[in-house]
């Protein structure tokens, strides 16, 4: 294993965003194994630390890998395309609009019934940017174009989150 790979030369994965979960969860547990710092006991506690900082990079990498967000998000910064979440908030017109739209359905939700329509609403639009992902990214290689779609993702996942905690709310 060598530092310097990036989390799919890490796995042994080509670098593209579809990716099989199992074959992923496989990997992981197969690099996991190897660098496992017990199986280093007998070199001494040098060895183990390597090991450990070995098993958190690996870790590290997996939870990159797994989500479909975040590896859209690495993609685009390995192509030098930054997704920048934290210094650019802009967003399309369209897509603020829809937020709105969203934030008053959830507002006015007082039922499991109007909160499910609006969780299937909410998952069709990240279907589709997902879906979109896949095609920019491994179909076009159009990084930067992505990165629009990789940003209204977290926006989607952020308000996921609220609504969670509204299905909650109903429940006490």
């Amino acid at each position: 294993m060598n530092l310097q790979s990036n989390d799919f030369e890490l796995f042994g994965l080509t670098q593209q965003f579809a990716q099989d979960r199992a074959t992923l969860d496989a990997r992981w547990k197969e690099l996991q194994r190897g660098a496992h710092p017990d199986k280093f006991a007998a070199q001494g506690d040098a060895a183990q630390r390597v090991a450990m900082q070995w098993s958190v990079r690996i870790n590290e990498a997996y939870q990159r890998l797994k989500d479909p967000i975040k590896r859209a998000a690495y993609l685009c910064e390995l192509a030098g395309s930054p997704i920048n979440a934290h210094s650019n908030t802009s967003m399309p017109a369209a897509f603020l609009m829809q937020q709105m739209q969203w934030r008053e359905e959830l507002d006015e939700a007082h039922s499991d019934e109007s909160l499910n329509v609006l969780r299937e609403n909410v998952a069709s639009t990240q279907r589709e940017l997902l879906g979109e992902c896949a095609r920019l990214i491994d179909g076009q290689s159009n990084y930067a174009q992505a990165v629009q779609s990789v940003r209204s993702l977290m926006f989607i996942e952020k308000f996921g989150h609220d609504l969670d905690l509204a299905f909650d709310k109903l429940k006490t």
